[in-house]
């Protein structure tokens, strides 16, 4: 499957952290997110992707080019919303829409102002007069309207409403109906990735523990919950992760159905992303 975009061994070092070999792909017509406690790197990660800092080593592509070889066009093919807003707070979202249109080529004034009222935003109210949810609804409505074809989300859906975040959800699907649109996702509300996103990133400590496709963490992956005899009896080879809680193993595999059939004394539950990414930063790896 071809990809948009390719990350490899993308390294940063800093005083106090390092990324360290980061690698992973988005194929076409995909969700990747992105996912990690604070700190994790993935700002870092987003931000080396588009040389916004500059890398140690390793090879960033878009559609298999590297961004310094056709800057003007690949950053019009991207559409970018950080954690926060960076137009002046004195404009209105309609002049916002005439800065836009003379920066992109592909800017489409129409879209913008359905998304406008899509997100019910008016036109001519100063920024400095929204909301967090609003301002950020007005940065995705811009990333949208000049027709990208990758997305990179930096916790772009942290500072709206559930309502409206389910809203907005179904937006980012329906963008990537279109088979030659990915979006790159990063974000702590790990519920929305298990809503939309095909594969899930995990960054922890700088390094990628883990790219998988979500269906694969979905259905695969359990949390064998157990005594201390039973742990001691669990192959250890099987358990990716483990916590000792106050009465209790948490035990994380990658094939939970395994586990049911060798320990039918335990509990084995399923394990949303955020068991998996609990037990990895909390607990303890084999």
């Amino acid at each position: 499957m071809e990809s948009i975009l390719q990350v490899e061994n993308l390294t940063k070092q800093y005083p106090d952290f390092k990324l360290d070999q980061v690698s992973f792909s988005i194929p076409r017509g995909t969700i990747m997110g992105l996912i990690g406690e604070n700190g994790a790197g993935k700002s870092t990660t987003i931000n080396a992707i588009l040389e916004l800092i500059r890398k140690d080593e390793g090879t960033v592509t878009f559609w298999g080019q590297d961004l310094s070889s056709n800057p003007k066009q690949i950053k019009e093919d991207i559409g970018v919303v950080f954690d926060g807003i960076n137009f002046y707070e004195t404009l209105t979202p309609a002049k916002v829409g005439k800065i836009s249109a003379a920066a992109y080529k592909q800017w489409d004034e129409a879209l913008y102002h359905s998304y406008l009222k899509k997100f019910q935003l008016s036109p001519d109210k100063e920024i400095k007069t929204f909301s967090k949810g609003m301002k950020m609804k007005l940065c995705i409505a811009v990333a949208l309207s000049h027709k990208p074809k990758l997305l990179i989300l930096d916790e772009a859906t942290s500072g709206l409403d559930p309502i409206m975040r389910d809203d907005m959800l179904d937006v980012f699907l329906d963008f990537v109906q279109d088979e030659n649109h990915s979006i790159l996702m990063s974000s702590h509300i790990t519920t929305d990735l298990e809503k939309v996103a095909d594969y899930i990133t995990f960054i922890h400590g700088g390094k990628v523990l883990f790219c998988k496709a979500k269906d694969e963490l979905r259905y695969n992956y359990g949390i064998i919950r157990c005594g201390a005899a039973l742990f001691e009896q669990i192959d250890k080879s099987e358990v990716l992760a483990y916590r000792k809680c106050d009465y209790q193993w948490d035990v994380l595999v990658a094939d939970k159905e395994q586990a049911r059939r060798k320990h039918k004394t335990a509990v084995v539950d399923d394990a949303s992303i955020d068991d998996i990414l609990l037990l990895y930063v909390k607990g303890e790896q084999v």
